[in-house]
């Protein structure tokens, strides 16, 4: 949540949507209005559009004087159940424009679209004004860390996905644009730059470059750490796994859209790569930086999974060495393929997905024990106490450091879901 002016953006779901979230919040304050809210929503699952619901709900009854605006892929997907609560839609494409939040204005006038519960959302033809073009979103300095979003949407066709229909195909913001997003970041202190996206590994098909060639413009600037968000395996060329194995200042912390474990369902989800193409790239990732760290989008329960075929996803975590699972249990979205696939029921989905994290969970707890003793560079945070280790392990300090500051920590004891850390001087 950020405020300024009187008002206020909660951002839900992804890094995307929270480097969005200060676009939002300075087009809002540009617009001059007062008393705000907006709901910069998610709708990746059933759970996500039920909490965006929830939210607006409870501000509509407890500020009923106050302007509220639902944006973000709920809002794209519900528009007319939103609006019928008495809040006022933004577009995706148009949550970045200042005359989106203005009196007077439910939407941003544009070309209409149904929306999937038979309402209407009004949606420009970008996402910040530029026709076909993305700009760069990048988020506030509240954090030690800055979120970049490069890209928005996306060109493929997986059968369980809502987001094309929410954010449309993939587009990527110019190189200059990100460089000139980041060199802001840099100025105002912050030493470790997030990118992210839709489809991260995407970035640069629209436009004749890669995501590779933009992480080498970044790495011309001061950057001391770079982070790349999740990636879809079958798009890692030999050029981004260089540099995700040979260069020190691209961090050794790899996340995969892997979504399950199983050929049978990955056919079925119409993804790009099989069982053995995960397994096999997380061990060439391994042996070219042995300390690199897995983390891995998972789905529990898609339509038609069986017993055996979810053992094969369960066992993924293991072969792929899943450290950071991102596990959600497969909820069927209005308007995709799989939707209309025979369905495997909620409570059988959210039983694997139980499971799923704590076999996730068993991993990562093993692996933070086996960091116990080793050195680490830790970025801290602007609460001087916590932080991230390169690997993304969450660290703790015993006294307090420099906010923003990188310094040396040995790690010394494992308290849950973070390790305690004792700086390391002299």
């Amino acid at each position: 949540m950020s405020a300024s002016g009187g008002v206020e953006v909660i951002s839900f779901g992804c890094r995307l949507n929270i480097a969005e979230g200060e676009a939002v919040r300075a087009a809002a304050a540009l617009a001059g209005v007062r008393d705000t809210i907006v709901f910069n929503s998610c709708a990746v699952t059933d759970e996500a559009l039920r909490q965006a619901r929830q939210a607006v709900r409870r501000a509509l009854r407890e500020r009923p004087g106050a302007n509220i605006f639902v944006t973000g892929c709920a809002a794209e997907l519900e528009a007319k159940r939103f609006t019928e609560m008495g809040a006022r839609v933004v577009a995706n494409d148009a949550k970045g424009l200042p005359a989106s939040y203005r009196d007077g204005n439910q939407t941003a006038v544009s070309s209409r679209r149904s929306d999937l519960r038979g309402g209407s959302v009004d949606q420009p033809s970008s996402l910040f004004g530029a026709k076909l073009r993305y700009t760069p979103a990048l988020s506030g300095a509240d954090h030690a860390r800055a979120f970049l979003g490069v890209q928005t949407g996306c060109s493929h066709s997986c059968t369980f996905c809502a987001t094309v229909l929410a954010r449309g195909a993939a587009r990527s913001a110019t190189v200059i644009s990100v460089v000139d997003a980041a060199r802001t970041a840099l100025d105002r202190g912050q030493r470790e730059i997030v990118l992210t996206g839709v489809d991260l590994a995407s970035y640069g098909d629209d436009s004749g470059t890669s995501l590779a060639a933009l992480i080498e413009a970044l790495l011309k600037l001061p950057v001391e750490r770079l982070r790349l968000s999740s990636l879809d395996p079958d798009r890692i060329d030999d050029a981004l796994f260089a540099l995700l194995t040979e260069e020190a200042r691209v961090m050794p912390h790899v996340h995969l859209s892997l979504q399950a474990g199983d050929d049978m369902v990955l056919t079925r989800m119409k993804r790009r790569h099989r069982r053995a193409d995960a397994v096999h790239l997380v061990e060439r990732l391994k042996t070219a930086r042995p300390d690199i760290a897995i983390g891995a989008d998972l789905i529990a329960g898609f339509p038609t999974e069986d017993d055996k075929m979810f053992a094969n996803s369960l066992a993924l975590v293991d072969d792929a060495d899943i450290v950071f699972g991102h596990i959600f249990p497969y909820s069927p979205r209005a308007g995709t393929p799989a939707a209309r696939m025979p369905q495997v029921g909620r409570t059988l989905a959210r039983e694997r997905a139980g499971a799923l994290r704590e076999a996730s969970a068993r991993r990562r707890h093993a692996w933070m024990d086996a960091q116990l003793g080793r050195s680490a560079s830790m970025l801290v945070e602007r609460d001087g106490l916590t932080g991230h280790g390169e690997t993304f392990a969450a660290l703790r300090l015993v006294s307090p450091a420099t906010p923003g500051s990188i310094i040396p920590v040995r790690i010394a004891a494992r308290d849950g879901e973070r390790m305690i850390a004792e700086r390391i001087t002299g």
